[in-house]
């Protein structure tokens, strides 16, 4: 299986923007299962990118 091309899209704009405030990718992951993108970056930084392009952003005050 591969991202759709809404995900793609999105991928490459959050990663280039993120590219621009020079900020690490920590880690970039494509999940099969749930068919979603996990890109970890900064120090606190996370979001899953969903199939229709939509960006989820992970809340770390919560834990």
């Amino acid at each position: 299986m591969i991202p759709t091309p809404e995900q793609m899209l999105t991928c490459l704009r959050m990663c280039q923007t993120l590219s621009n405030f020079y900020t690490d990718i920590h880690l970039f992951r494509y999940d099969e299962k749930r068919k979603e993108i996990y890109i970890l970056a900064g120090e606190t930084l996370s979001f899953i990118i969903l199939t229709n392009g939509n960006v989820e952003f992970e809340d770390e005050s919560s834990t």
